[in-house]
């Protein structure tokens, strides 16, 4: 592991915030960032897609006191960037650790004020590996946190795929207030699973012990540094691409649109105890996206596939499974199809109105900027 040497602050959480150690400083914003610049911030999975671009907007808005957190397997270019950004006057720890071992967490979160927890399994498919590596990671950070005296947010990142989106009109928006998925193992998404499950481990630890929290949504986060097509557009299947999406709005963020919201839920006061979800505004429709796709990065065969057929599809992919006893795996189910495939708006008024956030990149730019990124990606294949 690699982390520049600190102190360690004394005695159980002061969970209700506030220290001697929190770095205060005049802060920025009028008055309205719940920590000063000086502040130490822990970003876990900081050399990650989300991550990498977090720090960048954390420095843009004059913090400058890192502790990133990154795998020992961590995108090299990302984890070099986070390196030499030092020499920019920033104070950055690059600390290589494993958020399995309670030493590396112990270690990681000494004197951070507030903790910004990107770190998670997503490319895991059995359940026990994407269990152990998003919830059992996270309650090892929880716990570490609350040994110290200094915390006053810890920002949960959490996904879209949570939502169960069923029993409700499918031209209701997407919010907040939906419901989770109440028996997650269902969806056949050990990704799914995970999320819901440390979700829930995050609000647990602010009720026994009074950790400040807030948990954050995104939607289908793109940009350069993850090319593929969302799930929620359509799959690829013996070498035709089957469109489920349709007419459905793809519940985009760029990138950097989705750092800054993930940045202001862990610094603007109010947001304790909050759900936040973040797509952009402007959405496209799937139909519209896979056209500008075709067009604009490479042509391939796709066939449209019916709600109507999609979502009876899935039935009797699940009555199989079951009949079978899960010799063919549950991929595709209802509770799925609802999650993805079944007609649905979002809204972004919350993070807004609670926050002041607005998307700085325009989805007309980011698209732009992505289709550029995967056609670059393709020649360089």
């Amino acid at each position: 592991m690699e982390l520049t040497p600190t102190h360690q602050a004394p005695g159980r959480a002061n969970l209700g915030g506030g220290s001697a150690n929190d770095g205060s400083s005049t802060p920025i914003g009028g008055g309205n960032y719940i920590i000063g610049t000086n502040a130490l911030i822990l970003i876990t999975g900081a050399g990650g897609f989300i991550g990498s671009r977090l720090v960048r907007t954390l420095l843009d808005l004059g913090f400058s006191n890192f502790r990133c957190l990154v795998r020992p397997s961590s995108n090299r270019a990302n984890v070099e960037i986070l390196n030499r950004l030092s020499a920019n006057g920033a104070r950055v720890e690059v600390f290589k650790g494993n958020l399995l071992s309670r030493d590396d967490c112990e270690r990681a979160t000494r004197n951070a004020v507030v903790i910004f927890h990107l770190a998670a399994g997503r490319g895991e498919k059995s359940y026990p590996d994407a269990f152990l590596n998003s919830v059992v990671s996270t309650r090892n950070l929880l716990e570490a946190t609350v040994q110290h005296d200094c915390l006053k947010r810890f920002v949960n990142i959490s996904s879209f795929s949570v939502y169960s989106n069923r029993g409700k009109n499918r031209r209701n928006l997407l919010d907040e207030s939906c419901p989770v998925e109440e028996l997650p193992a269902l969806r056949g998404e050990a990704y799914c699973f995970a999320k819901v499950e440390q979700d829930r481990i995050v609000a647990d630890y602010g009720r026994k012990y009074g950790l400040p929290y807030a948990i954050v949504r995104p939607g289908q986060v793109y940009g350069p540094g993850n090319e593929g097509i969302s799930g929620r557009v359509g799959i690829g299947t013996f070498g035709t691409f089957l469109h489920l999406g349709g007419s459905n709005k793809i519940p985009l963020t760029y990138v950097d649109n989705c750092a800054e919201a993930i940045a202001l839920v862990g610094l603007k006061n109010g947001t304790d105890g909050q759900i936040f979800n973040v797509v952009d505004d402007d959405l496209p429709s799937s139909r519209r996206f896979l056209r500008l796709y075709k067009k604009n990065v490479s042509s391939f065969r796709s066939i449209y596939v019916p709600h109507f057929l999609s979502y009876g599809l899935c039935y009797l992919w699940e009555k199989y499974s079951q009949w079978s006893d899960e010799q063919l795996p549950p991929a595709f189910n209802r509770r799925r199809w609802h999650a993805y495939w079944k007609r649905t708006g979002y809204s972004n008024e919350k993070l807004k109105s609670h926050v002041g956030w607005a998307p700085k990149v325009r989805t007309e730019e980011g698209l732009g900027i992505f289709f550029e990124s995967c056609r670059n990606r393709r020649k360089s294949a």
